[in-house]
């Protein structure tokens, strides 16, 4: 019997600050072997990512998944585009909602579901302001001093 791999459950906080979170979709990975292999080591990096359209495909663009160490010469490219598995009827209704400016695809969280597959959640989202950023700023200062008292 195998033993359960550790949880893999990564947030990219960069994009919370960056972005206001629309609508939010989990969607699946078209991944190689050794992708898999260093995902589930923790050895990846969604701060610059995002996602685009290309072909009527969902493509995640700059998520870099590190080489696995113990591979041969068959190992990935870290920087690859990969696409993302979602319905038809989702990724429909993310096309129309691109077509409103502003509006874009961020990656907000990585993590491997209980039958050990790596789901890519997305959120539609809207670009923050300078002065939205500074509000989010303070709010997590008040909430930091809450919690502390």
């Amino acid at each position: 019997m195998r033993k359960p791999q550790k949880t893999i459950d990564s947030t990219n906080r960069r994009a919370s600050f960056e972005f206001f979170f629309l609508e939010e979709f989990s969607a699946g990975m078209a991944l190689t072997g050794t992708e898999i292999k260093s995902i589930r080591q923790g050895k990846f990096n969604m701060s610059d990512s995002y996602c685009l359209f290309n072909n009527n495909e969902l493509l995640v663009r700059n998520l870099h998944i590190s080489p696995y160490e113990k591979s041969t010469y068959y190992n990935h490219d870290p920087l690859r585009d990969r696409k993302l598995l979602l319905k038809r009827r989702e990724l429909k209704r993310l096309v129309l909602k691109l077509n409103d400016q502003g509006l874009t695809i961020v990656p907000t969280r990585l993590f491997i579901n209980e039958r050990g597959l790596a789901k890519l959640e997305i959120a539609l989202a809207k670009g923050k302001k300078l002065y939205d950023k500074r509000e989010t700023i303070k709010d997590r200062d008040l909430q930091r001093e809450r919690d502390d008292d």
